[in-house]
């Protein structure tokens, strides 16, 4: 069975992986959409950077939360955001306005590393 690995307990939100990640994310998103038709800048452009920035915003608001309930309901919208970025995406392809098969890929990473760390805040003795 593999070594668990422990790591010290973040001391600001920047620290968190999934943090760094949805940052990563983030900036992509801004990159992608920098070419998206001029008749998009109030509607999909506004909405996919609006939501991007939504991911990383929550998990460092919920960072400094006092209470695991509360902390997990902040990494829950961050999640949320996240999968409406997933619908922008596809409606960004089905549109043709980039190539977003590396910001799916990052969604997915970010997605699975949110669940874990949403987990371990409402899990007993965390």
């Amino acid at each position: 069975m593999g070594e668990k690995i422990t790591r010290p307990p973040a001391k600001c939100f920047q620290d968190l992986i999934v943090w760094q990640k949805a940052h990563q994310f983030v900036l992509e998103a801004y990159r992608l959409s920098e070419n998206f038709p001029k008749n998009e800048l109030y509607a999909l452009t506004s909405q996919f950077r609006r939501a991007a920035v939504s991911v990383p915003a929550n998990i460092a608001e919920g960072f400094k939360k006092r209470t695991k309930v509360e902390k997990a309901r902040y990494m829950n919208i961050a999640q949320s955001s996240l999968e409406e970025c997933r619908y922008y995406l596809i409606l960004i392809n089905d549109l043709q306005y980039g190539d977003n098969t590396g910001l799916l890929s990052q969604i997915e990473e970010v997605s699975k590393i949110l669940d874990s760390y949403a987990s371990s805040i409402l899990t007993p003795g965390s």
